[in-house]
């Protein structure tokens, strides 16, 4: 599980949330952990969620940055978007004096690669525009739900922890409440406006920052749009007159077209995410949307006739023999699809929308004829599809409860520059590092040298981030193709009701689900059957989910429903 080795069956948790560099932004694979190893509440802590009244009072106050503007602006829940050549006499300056006031801060955070010694010239560059000596403890991606679960257990915890919401299973929610801070006191209202490029943040992105009654994650926003691109080989596609298909059907036709196993040729990868927003299954991964009321009832992802329907379409993909044979281990597969995808073995995979980008800059230069493109979500019976919202906000960095104020305003300090807009000086060091030493600027585009990929990666960006935006000045038509692509998919976006909410599940509901991702993979692969899944549903009710359907129903009752 690598980031540049997501497999297909990357759901919609994972966020494109290094998607200026590289191939190593491709979305991290596997399911949502659920851990138990962890401890660390308190009196303070409680289920549920804070929205409504309670909510505003402590939410920031939000002021649109003006600094820069986008060549695509925001449309249907899309990402903004750049495609205008850089100009590094021209970026503008969204932090003018240095906030930090040079104290130490500890972050730990996931990280994927070989992390850079200390002392490196990018870290020594931010630390000097932000005034604060920010030291790593970078933990590796692949297992960071078991460091993080020690580490939260312990009474030793590092000044800022980041947590992707793919590690927010089993007791962690309840960890955060216990061990960090409120930042209530420094950003609510319109304190925040000491640090504008976190008051540019959107509302819905903080709003899932609040835990316990109380604002402590610094967010990471993202489009609301599925984040889950269908991407096929336009080239090749081209080259042989195949059709982007508009039903299930046809899909499954076109697979059988393209597939011929002798001259070693498969379709497509595993196909389960797409299926399910191809059948208007609500959105997984990420709790509470999974949960939508339908005709005044309650009901839950796994219960509904589209989430079978979904993998016994998938299911006939595996059988027709048209996907990859390497997508037959699921996640625990060995291999990277990538090379095999650029090679031409399969032609289409479901992937993080970062993919696309990622796909598109490894293979430019040993593969010039390459052209990944994304494909339309359709519905399966042809019609428009029925898409649901993803999260506003998915990855967030939390300060410790144990910090001193200095050291709390250093890490907001440490946020507001890593949250600058792109066409900013400070975007431009976080994400590019240093001109002249991590990069030279070609013709408008800014290339990294070997220091730049060892170096500048997977830090600065985990603290905090602008509004959603998609910007790759080396390939703007794949920025531009991103954002239109969301744009589109977002017009058929609903909301569920209980979307942009941070809901604490009380932890006797933990292990509910705990199998639920490894039956679903068996059972498109042919190892077990549609009424297995509809027998863990029965015990899933019984054993505890008509309980928490009713717990849920209480939320519901006291907040309102978001859906839109």
């Amino acid at each position: 599980m690598t980031p540049n080795a997501a497999s297909a069956s990357s759901g919609p948790s994972r966020r494109s949330f290094l998607a200026s560099t590289a191939v190593a932004t491709a979305a991290v694979a596997g399911g949502m952990p659920l851990l138990a190893a962890c401890g660390g509440t308190d009196s303070g802590s409680r289920d549920g969620t804070t929205s409504g009244k309670d909510a505003k009072k402590i939410l920031p106050a939000y002021v649109a940055s003006n600094v820069v503007t986008p060549d695509i602006p925001s449309k249907n829940g899309s990402s903004i978007g750049f495609t205008s050549k850089l100009d590094l006499a021209g970026l503008k300056t969204s932090v003018p004096k240095k906030l930090g006031k040079g104290g130490k801060v500890t972050i730990m955070s996931p990280f994927w690669g070989s992390p850079p010694a200390a002392g490196n010239a990018y870290y020594t560059a931010m630390n000097d525009l932000i005034g604060v000596d920010v030291r790593w403890q970078n933990q590796d991606g692949n297992t960071y739900d078991q460091k993080l679960g020690a580490v939260l257990a312990s009474s030793d915890v590092p000044d800022v922890v980041v947590i992707p919401g793919w590690n927010m299973g089993g007791k962690i929610p309840s960890a955060i409440i216990g061990k960090f801070a409120d930042l209530g006191p420094y950003l609510s209202g319109d304190a925040v406006k000491e640090y504008p490029n976190l008051a540019a943040i959107p509302t819905e992105a903080w709003q899932r920052s609040l835990f316990g009654g109380a604002l402590r994650g610094l967010p990471m926003p993202a489009s609301y749009v599925q984040n889950i691109v269908p991407c096929y080989r336009q080239d090749v596609f081209d080259k042989e007159g195949y059709e982007v298909p508009t039903s299930a059907d046809e899909f499954l036709a076109l697979c059988k077209e393209i597939t011929n196993a002798k001259a070693k040729r498969w379709a497509c990868g595993d196909m389960k995410w797409t299926a399910f927003n191809s059948f208007g299954v609500l959105s997984g991964g990420e709790k509470p949307l999974g949960w939508n009321l339908v005709d005044g009832k309650l009901i839950y992802r796994i219960e509904t006739e589209e989430f079978l329907e979904a993998l016994e379409w998938t299911r006939k993909l595996f059988a027709a023999g048209v996907v990859h044979p390497d997508f037959e281990l699921g996640k625990s597969q060995a291999t990277d699809p990538a090379p095999k995808f650029a090679a031409g073995e399969f032609l289409i995979w479901n992937n993080d929308i970062s993919n696309w980008y990622g796909q598109t800059a490894s293979q430019a230069t040993q593969n010039p004829d390459f052209k990944i493109w994304g494909m339309d979500i359709f519905g399966h019976d042809g019609g428009d599809p029925t898409l649901w919202a993803a999260q506003p906000a998915s990855i967030f960095a939390f300060i410790s409860k144990k910090a001193s104020e200095s050291v709390i305003r250093d890490a907001l300090a440490v946020a507001n520059v890593t949250a600058a807009p792109y066409g900013t000086k400070e975007y431009m060091l976080t994400n590019y590092g240093v001109e002249g030493t991590h990069y030279t600027l070609k013709d408008g585009v800014p290339v990294k040298n070997d220091k730049g990929n060892n170096e500048v990666l997977n830090a600065y960006v985990m603290v905090a981030s602008p509004a959603s935006t998609l910007a790759h000045p080396d390939f703007p038509d794949v920025a531009r193709g991103q954002v239109e692509w969301q744009q589109r998919m977002g017009a058929f976006t609903k909301k569920s009701s209980f979307w942009g909410m941070q809901i604490t599940e009380p932890t006797r509901f933990t292990n509910l689900s705990n199998d639920m991702e490894q039956l679903e993979d068996d059972i498109v692969r042919g190892r077990k059957k549609i009424s297995d899944m509809q027998q863990f549903v029965s015990d899933w009710k019984s054993k505890g989910g008509d309980k928490l359907r009713d717990w849920y129903q209480k939320i519901l009752d006291e907040n309102g429903s978001a859906a839109g």
